[in-house]
């Protein structure tokens, strides 16, 4: 897989706050090797609105970002004129805690549920591809 990396997020990266820094490394450690394991060939990443944002050629870009006015989340935010999160909520509802139709939210303090993140970038990743799918083929 091609990844093109941005000089852009590292700097967007460097301006976090030290104890948050490491969470978002993870999450993007884990788009990287999701796509990786979805065969998607090319990865680009960039800033959309400021934020660390990944684009595959077949699916909806993926946002990340940490709010100084909610010191202690940190979001993974999807197109909200899609039907991602509202699946997600349909496959995880229990498991994640979402924030409208817009983004997950995970808690600084706590473990990320790998599997259920995989599962939901598998699908924004592939998203032109399953859009036309009851709850995305999930």
């Amino acid at each position: 897989m091609e990844i093109i990396e941005s000089d852009q997020v590292r700097q967007v990266f460097m301006e976090y706050p030290d104890e948050v820094r490491p969470k978002l490394n993870q999450l993007r450690d884990i788009i990287i090797e999701t796509a990786e394991e979805a065969r998607v060939p090319k990865l680009i990443e960039t800033t959309k609105w400021g934020e660390p944002s990944y684009v595959a050629k077949k699916g909806s870009t993926i946002r990340m970002d940490w709010k100084s006015k909610t010191p202690d989340k940190y979001y993974l935010f999807f197109i909200c004129s899609t039907q991602l999160v509202s699946t997600f909520r349909f496959i995880f509802g229990d498991e994640l805690t979402f924030e409208g139709d817009r983004a997950i939210v995970f808690d600084l303090n706590e473990e990320l549920p790998v599997k259920q993140i995989k599962r939901c970038l598998q699908l924004a990743l592939n998203y032109h591809q399953v859009k036309h799918l009851p709850h995305l083929g999930a």
